[in-house]
């Protein structure tokens, strides 16, 4: 079911929120305060071993990239407070070309030759889908910064954490509303035909519809196609908002082509960013999206009266206030999603030190301490905003950003709360075996 009642009591208890969240702020605050001897209170001076399951290359490749970015400069800053349970993080990367078949192969590279304490990083659903179960066989906690609903449909296993990013149900909840009262109510939806895409095509074609609109039309597009003209005669000519979500290396072409068989007229537009991630929105031939509107998990271009440590996230990966690459304004960064990888890694820092995370051996206490997490404060740790989290379905919820194309820029002009994105939660990982 869809909407914004759910029986959990995590989320039903909203009142206290703002005290929760201030309280994590401080004590973040603390641990990160000058003076932290580092590694002083090791009982190891051995480092704490990430395995970094990468999209190096395949169609997933550019999100790579900006995800291996996001996770080293993050982990710079935990070593210089002191690293984890006072040991050092030490990333070690293994490229799973974006393809599920060797994603498994690595998960297994990571726990019995690598050694890895964790497996951190995939995004690509399918990806997840076929590395869980070995996480699950090996006892491995996997944490993912993807945003499919696969981990919080409860299909997973008990070792697999999606923390520090929101998944698509909780996404395509929150905006529905928003695109039925803003821009129209006979929705198209153009999406990729693997899980992803899948996830938005059921839960939004559900929300839409709890939001007074209608699905007029569904334009599923093979994943690995290169040219996609000849699917738009496949959307009704009542349509009235054009849903789109993209991803991999054809993106552009995607874009361009639509806005050429529009010419200009046409449906209204609200996709995901998904299809412009590491895409220059002022690229030729784009100037038809001028007045459209995007998801954005986390903005790509700098806001107005954005707060001191959304700034200093963005200087530590290395992203100017557009959102490119500081060393060369054409790489343009994934930001709407690879905040993730930031947030996840302080997530599992937190959820270590209150395991009194050792080794291996204290794996099943790392998962136990990463269920007991319930909220997240934004601020240096979060800089994408304050979250949720479910420890029965290993699921966080945030906030979703609703941008409007103006001048080749992305400009927000709708945040939704934490509320708006909740759904009723039925998987509880909490009661399997560890």
């Amino acid at each position: 079911m869809t909407g914004k009642s759910n029986p959990n009591s995590f989320l039903s208890k909203s009142i206290n929120r703002r005290s929760a969240l201030a309280g994590i702020g401080a004590a973040a605050g603390m641990a990160a305060a000058p003076g932290f001897v580092r590694y002083a209170q090791a009982q190891s001076s051995e480092p704490i071993r990430i395995g970094f399951q990468a999209h190096r290359t395949g169609i997933g490749a550019a999100y790579g990239r900006w995800y291996e970015r996001t996770t080293n400069a993050a982990v710079k800053l935990i070593n210089e407070a002191g690293g984890i349970n006072g040991r050092p993080v030490e990333i070690v990367i293994e490229d799973d070309g974006t393809d599920p078949k060797r994603g498994a192969e690595v998960v297994e590279k990571f726990a019995t030759q690598h050694k890895t304490d964790v497996v951190f990083g995939t995004l690509f659903s399918h990806v997840v889908a076929g590395s869980a179960p070995v996480a699950g066989e090996l006892k491995i906690p996997y944490y993912v910064v993807s945003e499919g609903f696969h981990v919080a449909s409860g299909k997973m296993n008990r070792y697999v954490f999606q923390p520090g990013i929101t998944d698509v149900r909780a996404q395509v909840t929150a905006m529905a509303p928003w695109v039925s009262q803003n821009l129209g109510k006979k929705v198209t939806m153009v999406f990729p035909d693997y899980a992803f895409g899948h996830d938005h095509r059921d839960y939004f074609s559900a929300a839409i519809k709890n939001a007074g609109g209608e699905i007029a039309g569904l334009v599923a597009i093979p994943p690995m196609e290169s040219s996609f003209t000849r699917y738009f005669p496949n959307i009704p000519s009542d349509t009235e908002v054009l849903y789109h979500v993209m991803v991999g290396p054809a993106v552009l072409t995607f874009v361009k082509e639509l806005g050429e068989f529009y010419g200009g007229s046409g449906p209204k537009l609200f996709g995901f960013i998904d299809s412009l991630e590491a895409v220059d929105i002022a690229s030729p031939g784009l100037e038809f999206l001028d007045g459209t509107h995007f998801w954005e998990g986390m903005p790509r271009y700098l806001q107005d009266g954005a707060p001191d440590y959304v700034k200093a996230y963005r200087a530590a990966v290395g992203v100017d206030d557009n959102g490119a690459s500081l060393a060369d304004p054409k790489d343009i960064s994934t930001a709407a999603h690879m905040f993730g990888c930031w947030e996840t890694l302080y997530i599992i820092k937190q959820a270590m030190e209150a395991a009194g995370y050792q080794g291996p051996q204290d794996r099943g206490k790392l998962v136990e301490a990463t269920e007991a997490l319930t909220t997240f404060a934004a601020g240096a740790e979060h800089p994408q905003g304050d979250k949720m989290f479910n420890g029965k379905n290993h699921q966080v919820y945030g906030h979703q950003n609703i941008s409007v194309v103006e001048g080749g820029k992305l400009k927000v002009v709708h945040t939704t709360s934490i509320d708006d994105g909740l759904y009723e939660v039925e998987a509880d990982y909490t009661t399997q075996p560890l």
